[in-house]
């Protein structure tokens, strides 16, 4: 049986307009999830450019990067 991958942007254009909680990807300011009180960070705000070279091989087979 086929997982279904997570689709991800690797280098979006605006990170910081969107939370990256979860899968719905709402804008900062009208989460829907509840997630917290305030917005998840994309990986590249907080680790840089370079930050698809820290993920395992296990976790590079889960996100279908757009």
């Amino acid at each position: 049986m086929a997982t279904k991958k997570m689709r991800f942007p690797k280098f979006p254009k605006h990170p910081e307009r969107l939370c990256w909680g979860c899968e719905k990807f709402c804008p900062a300011n009208a989460m829907e999830c509840g997630n917290g009180q305030d917005r998840a960070q994309h990986p590249i705000e907080m680790f840089g450019e370079d930050w698809v070279d820290s993920l395992t091989e296990e976790e590079l087979k889960k996100i279908d990067f757009v």
